[in-house]
């Protein structure tokens, strides 16, 4: 149960269980180490403003992210403050130290930060706490403290402007290490494709000059008809030829070049590896045999082999402009280029993106596993922004694994949210740590290595401007982050 505001003081105390609402006497006040510096008329001005509230053990003082309206001071008794992390409570520090004070420590900044309750306070036995009006104490702070008002001002001010920076540069860094491994990516199927383009410009030229050969006068219509009909047959051999295993395609060509040598065809182990690969076995050999003159059956193969080759080579240029093409849709997914802020998107479309932008940094002995729910239903989101959450929980997922280990990703409901989850086989996280990684600037990494685990940029990202929550299981060999998202717009 949340405390009331202290009441003014003319004003009959608000709490239900708080029957009593007496000042402090000023030299009570004197007593407390916060206020043993104030002079006379401070100490007469807090006495007027402060009210003391009384709570049983078990009730909340108040309750983290409420207004903070009351700065409250320890008289009597013990409490305990405790912070909502991703679904659970977690005890910060508890204190039955006189003049220990929490709530509203942020009131002098005005509006220039959103004034809440940090954490929760909870009587752990029957306490009395001094509660004084936030925005009175914040105007007599700033009167009575003009020098350390300007210093608080300029530490505000400075990690703000730090924060700004260092998130920005966080993103920067991001964004250069996922460019570097999209850029390795592209230039793999880029110089396959420049590379078969090459040897096709060969291999066509060696098609013509081998079918001259075959075709200068020696062979007559019919036999020109059916050789050709071979090459149609070659070709569809060459794109559908069943997968086999090297054992399979060894001895494959080994009976191939074996009927190669038998019919006088020179170099045959060389063009067998080819026409194995085209789909070719003996009886398809002994179709060409059968069509062509014995003089002309080494340029009919070798002609035979090199439409296969050619064919061989369109499919792998194919297949790399595609990856190409996947790549920079990849990209473009990922940046939302071109595409409004806030939109109805595929979360599958958006984690797809991000992995692919992680193919190069992905170590080999890396496994990804999607777990994908295909019937979830799209969700009002901002793309770009979840994209930034998705790349710092994989991020730090691959960190903490290293070069080898498991890397799910899974999605799903929870409740009326829908739920991404990323798991990682990793040695967990330490429970000195947990409670702090969703702070600002903290890391676990060494000073000069990296700019921190980016959870804190995650977190305002999926609870400030998405309304969802981030929750974290951590045991040695699996940490998962879940990520909890509104099914529909608030």
């Amino acid at each position: 149960m949340n405390a009331d505001p202290a009441p003014a003081a003319d004003e009959a105390p608000a709490s239900d269980q708080a029957p009593a609402a007496d000042r402090l006497d000023p030299a009570d006040l004197r007593d407390l180490f916060l206020f043993e510096s104030l002079t006379g008329d401070q100490l007469a001005e807090i006495s007027r403003l402060g009210r003391v509230r009384h709570w049983p053990p078990g009730a909340d003082v108040y309750a983290e992210g409420d207004p903070a309206e009351c700065f409250f001071v320890l008289l009597d008794g013990a409490i305990a403050l405790t912070r909502r992390v991703r679904g659970a409570d977690v005890e910060v520090t508890r204190s039955d130290q006189r003049g220990a004070y929490a709530g509203a420590t942020q009131a002098y900044a005005g509006e220039r930060m959103e004034q809440v309750y940090p954490n929760t306070m909870r009587a752990l036995t029957d306490v009395a706490l001094l509660a004084l009006p936030a925005p009175e104490f914040a105007a007599v702070i700033r009167q009575w403290f003009p020098m350390a008002m300007h210093l608080l001002d300029g530490l505000f001010v400075a990690m703000r402007t730090t924060q700004t920076v260092v998130g920005e540069r966080e993103r920067l860094v991001a964004l250069g290490s996922l460019t570097a491994g999209l850029t390795h990516e592209l230039n793999n199927p880029a110089a396959a494709a420049v590379r078969a383009t090459a040897v096709l410009r060969e291999r066509l030229a060696g098609m013509r000059q081998k079918l001259a050969m075959v075709a200068d006068g020696r062979l007559d219509g019919a036999q020109l008809h059916r050789l050709v009909e071979l090459q149609e047959t070659a070709v569809r051999r060459a794109t559908t030829a069943p997968l086999r295993t090297p054992l399979q395609v060894t001895d494959a060509e080994d009976a191939l070049a074996d009927w190669l040598d038998a019919h006088g065809v020179p170099d045959g182990w060389e063009l067998a590896a080819t026409l194995v690969a085209g789909g070719f076995d003996d009886d398809a050999l002994d179709e060409v045999a059968g069509a062509v003159l014995a003089s002309d059956l080494t340029a009919a193969v070798r002609w035979l082999a090199y439409t296969v080759e050619t064919e061989l080579l369109l499919g792998e240029i194919d297949d790399a402009v595609r990856r190409i093409s996947s790549l920079v849709g990849a990209a473009k997914q990922y940046s939302q280029l071109d595409r409004a802020p806030h939109q109805t998107v595929d979360v599958h479309e958006l984690l797809d993106a991000t992995l692919a932008m992680f193919t190069g940094k992905i170590p080999a002995e890396v496994r990804v596993v999607r777990d994908y729910d295909r019937t979830l239903p799209a969700v009002p989101a901002y793309p770009a922004e979840l994209n930034q959450v998705w790349t710092n929980l994989i991020d730090n997922a691959l960190g903490a694994m290293g070069p080898a280990g498991t890397l799910t990703v899974r999605t799903g409901t929870t409740g009326d949210q829908l739920s991404v989850e990323i798991t990682d086989t990793g040695p967990g996280i330490p429970p000195e740590v947990r409670p702090r990684i969703f702070e600002p600037f903290f890391t676990t990494k060494p000073i000069g290595e990296g700019t921190g685990l980016g959870l804190d940029i995650s977190y305002r990202i999926v609870v400030k401007k998405h309304g969802g929550d981030i929750r974290v299981d951590s045991a040695p060999g699996a940490t998962s982050f879940r990520v909890l998202l509104p099914l529909t717009a608030g």
